[in-house]
């Protein structure tokens, strides 16, 4: 029989410092400058997530890809029914599985933006 010889474990003690140059040289650009990384963007108040909000959401993409409204990047109007339907359906859902847990005027508010963009789901593509 032979015999394995001993495994012989080789510790790096300079990981980090090769990790760093590793990182370094990813972030040069194409010239000797290292590239900047980038900057975030200014902080945006965003408004608190809410039912009401989402809602909303939901209901103005459904819109825009019906071609109610224009998009609001290119303004220009832009149909694209699978994606209205899809939209229209998550509100469908959203209203679903928040059943119980709604104030009268939430409940109302999505029961008429529903009905809403249904309507219109079915005068656009009949």
């Amino acid at each position: 029989m032979t015999e394995n010889p001993e495994k012989k474990i080789i510790i790096d003690e300079d990981w980090k410092s090769q990790v760093q140059r590793e990182r370094e040289a990813a972030l040069k650009g194409p010239g000797d400058e290292p590239a900047q990384p980038a900057q975030a963007s200014p902080e945006v108040e965003m408004p608190p997530a809410s039912l009401t909000y989402l809602a909303s959401s939901l209901y103005f993409q459904a819109s825009m890809f019906l071609g109610l409204m224009p998009h609001p990047g290119s303004g220009k109007v832009e149909k694209n029914l699978p994606v209205a339907k899809h939209s229209i359906d998550m509100l469908g859902v959203l209203q679903q599985k928040t059943e119980g847990n709604r104030t009268p005027d939430e409940s109302e508010e999505i029961e008429a933006m529903l009905y809403q963009l249904r309507m219109a789901y079915v005068q656009v593509v009949g």
